[in-house]
Order: structure tokens, then C-alpha cells, then sequence
């Protein structure tokens, strides 16, 4: 497939240490989630939550370990990573796409991160959620299945909209990031629920926005304890505890 030229990340920067770690950990823990996840839904129960974020840096680690990886934002609603990532001027996305205006090879950019490509939302639509239920989108998914060893699509919060359980009906598993200290337990029980209903499966949720510096969720109780590598570390993938499966993350970014 052709590609357009190569899109610069100039808004990426360095994460700290104790995140790039955190990353790791959790690019780690998806690998072992078994061999058939490949495809991966990110949403969260309201914006702001920094599932955006995560997802996109997620990406930057699988594609750093040497796995081929695309990221797809579907979030045709309230996208922000093509802003803030600064990438420039985005001519073509996800939703001229779905639309049939563009074909896959005019929307799926080159990164300068190697072995990262990636989808932009493209511009706002009135109507998202049939475009994500449409044929085109279910062959985009088919595409990249067969070229890519990893597919992390970035959706709406579930809290908000639908459009995230649409697009897991065409995904291997689901993250669900949480803010902490900003959502409730059962508040994030529904939107889990609701995932479920699609029958994918839930790999475990991302605890976000925890501050790295000690205290509450450093890293004794929260960092690498009892989230990290503890009770939801490894050993009940599929279950739903506190807050999940994948660990802490300390970063700042607010979608």
C-alpha cells in the first residue's frame, strides 16, 4: 500500500522515567493477555480521563520493543491527538474513510517513530456511530490485522456515547482507563457492563493521573504494589477488582 509522507510527532516529549517504566509494564502485561489479543479498544467512562494518551503511548512502546503497531483514532467526536501531538495539517482521516471519500492509502500516515502508523479522526461528523457500524470499517480492522502485529484504537468515553462498543465488537480486548481519585467504583462497574455486552474482552483497566512523587499512589501502595504487580498484576486477567488489572500511571495529559 502506498503511503503519504511521513507525519513528525514535534509535540512528543520524553516521558519520565517511572511512566516510561509504567508503559512497559503494561505493553508487558497486554502481551501476556494471550496470543489472540490483537486488536485493542481504548475507552473510559468521561473525557479527560487521558485514555487518548494512553493508547498513544502504548503504541510508542510496542512500536519501540520492534513490533509493528498502527494506531486508529476513532474518536470522530472530540479528537485532540493530531493537535497535540502538533503534527501539522491533517488532509485526510478515519472519517473521509468510512465515508468512502478516501481510500485507506490516503489516510494511513508513516510516523517518524519506526514501526508506528497511524489513522487521525479526520474532521467532525454528524454521524459517528454509523460510520464506525459501517463495512468500510469493518475491513479497515481486517487490513490491519494482517499487516500489523498490533491495532490500538482510541474511542469515545463509553460513559458519554456508544461509539466504543461498537468498534469492540470488532476488537480482541478492551482497556478501560480511569482517572484516579475522579471516578467512582460503580460508575466505572456500568461502563465496564456495558463493554461487556459487546462479548469482548475485557483485558483490565488503567489507573491514570496518579501522582509518581509518593504519598497516596506512589510507589509503595499504588506505584508497583498493589495495582502494579500485586493482586491485579498477573493474577486474575479478565476480572474486575477495585480498579483492574494494568497498574498506575503517572502522567498529566487530560485525554
Amino acid at each position: 500500500m502506498r503511503r503519504l509522507a511521513k507525519v513528525k510527532f514535534e509535540g512528543r516529549k520524553k516521558l519520565d522515567y517511572r511512566v516510561d517504566e509504567a508503559y512497559k509494564s503494561l505493553r508487558t502485561n497486554v502481551q501476556f493477555s494471550g496470543s489472540g489479543v490483537q486488536v485493542i479498544d481504548f475507552t473510559s467512562c468521561t473525557p479527560n480521563e487521558g485514555k487518548s494518551s494512553v493508547a498513544y503511548n502504548l503504541a510508542v512502546s510496542f512500536a519501540e520493543s520492534g513490533k509493528r503497531v498502527i494506531m486508529i483514532d476513532a474518536d470522530m467526536r472530540k479528537s485532540v491527538l493530531a493537535g497535540r501531538y502538533k503534527v501539522g495539517s491533517v488532509d485526510a482521516g478515519l472519517a473521509h474513510y468510512l465515508s468512502g471519500q478516501k481510500t485507506l492509502d490516503e489516510v494511513c500516515l508513516n510516523t517518524d517513530i519506526e514501526g508506528m502508523d497511524i489513522i487521525f479522526s479526520g474532521p467532525f461528523v454528524p454521524n459517528p456511530a454509523e460510520l464506525l457500524e459501517s463495512t468500510h470499517f469493518h475491513d479497515l480492522i481486517q487490513y490491519c490485522r494482517e499487516h500489523y502485529d498490533y491495532v490500538l484504537i482510541d474511542t469515545p468515553p463509553l460513559g458519554s456515547v456508544i461509539d466504543s462498543a461498537i468498534v469492540a465488537k470488532e476488537c480482541d480486548g478492551a482497556i478501560i482507563v480511569v482517572e484516579a481519585d475522579a471516578i467512582s467504583y460503580h460508575f466505572v462497574q456500568n461502563v465496564k457492563n456495558q463493554l461487556a455486552k459487546s462479548e469482548v474482552k475485557i483485558l483490565g483497566t488503567v489507573l491514570n493521573k496518579v501522582p509518581v512523587g509518593g504519598g497516596k499512589y506512589g510507589y509503595g501502595k499504588y506505584g508497583y504494589g498493589k495495582y502494579g504487580y500485586g493482586k491485579y498484576g498477573y493474577g486474575k486477567y479478565g476480572q474486575y477488582g477495585r480498579y483492574g488489572e494494568y497498574g498506575s500511571y503517572g502522567h498529566e495529559d487530560n485525554k
